[in-house]
């Protein structure tokens, strides 16, 4: 595999991705029974951004950086940029960005759970490192569509999945949606946050369009664009299809969605939207 999210780190698709994961966990967390967070595609976890493979494509400094000298965030994204600092600012200036291990775990109480799972063995290695003083946390090397099969139902029998594949392989939307549709029929009651690209060509729009004819209820996309979603070459969006989402998830994401988009579109250009494909 060729994916290294290092160079993608902090972009503004991670920006959505984070935003949206903060919340739903911080919603987890205020009953007192733990979760566990079930992680298929973690990284290592953490990205310095001097790294010589963040510096090259730069891409936080269209995503994160934007950000944090932004005025009146709305409040989902005020948390999200708070454990931003906390994790990555030293002396003012953005030194690291976490990735989604660290920030579940900055997140979790003592009696949660994260189950991290990554394939690729340096990746994982340096995951592992990250996370050693961490009983919470356990590493998992190996395929994280067969994770699925393995690792669910949790024992906490609460809890969320982030789905967060590289989306290089051909038949990546045919392997995620069986993999999503296997999951589901173990473990129906879980929160499942899968995240999809948008280019050109229309696969995502495909990809939710399969997912709403199963019926499974309570089926949230979230999308957020830059470009003109038919632009060719490359990454003109992002996008959360988000199955059982925590209470009032998507009224925070509709409040919090047009500041990131004014803040990180090029100029006219790039939608917003948080919509139901299926309900309840």
């Amino acid at each position: 595999m060729n994916y290294r999210h290092a160079y993608h780190a902090g972009n503004f698709a991670d920006v959505l991705k984070h935003v949206a994961l903060v919340a739903a966990l911080e919603h987890l967390g205020r009953k007192s029974t733990p979760y566990c967070f079930l992680d298929t595609h973690a990284g290592r976890g953490d990205y310095p951004l001097g790294a010589a493979e963040t510096q090259r494509a730069g891409e936080f400094r269209d995503g994160i950086s934007k950000l944090l000298e932004a005025k009146d965030p709305p409040p989902a994204a005020a948390r999200y940029l708070e454990l931003i600092r906390s994790l990555g600012v030293e002396d003012g200036h953005l030194l690291r960005y976490p990735g989604s291990p660290r920030i579940a775990l900055a997140l979790m109480r003592g009696t949660d759970r994260a189950a991290l799972v990554e394939l690729e063995p340096r990746e994982a290695d340096a995951l592992r490192q990250l996370v050693r003083a961490d009983g919470r946390a356990a590493v998992h090397e190996r395929d994280g569509y067969e994770a699925l099969g393995a690792l669910l139902p949790p024992r906490e029998k609460r809890g969320l999945v982030l789905i967060d594949p590289p989306y290089e392989d051909p038949n990546e939307y045919e392997n995620l949606e069986r993999a999503l549709i296997a999951a589901l029929a173990r473990w129906p009651l879980g929160t499942y946050m899968v995240w999809y690209p948008i280019k050109h060509g229309d696969a995502s729009g495909r990809l939710l369009a399969r997912m709403a004819a199963t019926h499974i209820r309570r089926q949230l996309a979230v999308e957020l664009t830059v470009e003109r979603d038919d632009l060719p070459g490359g990454l003109n969006g992002t996008g959360l299809l988000i199955i059982n989402p925590p209470f009032q998830l998507d009224q925070q994401l509709a409040a919090t969605l047009p500041w990131l988009q004014r803040l990180l579109a090029r100029e006219g250009r790039g939608r917003w939207r948080v919509s139901w494909q299926v309900r309840e």
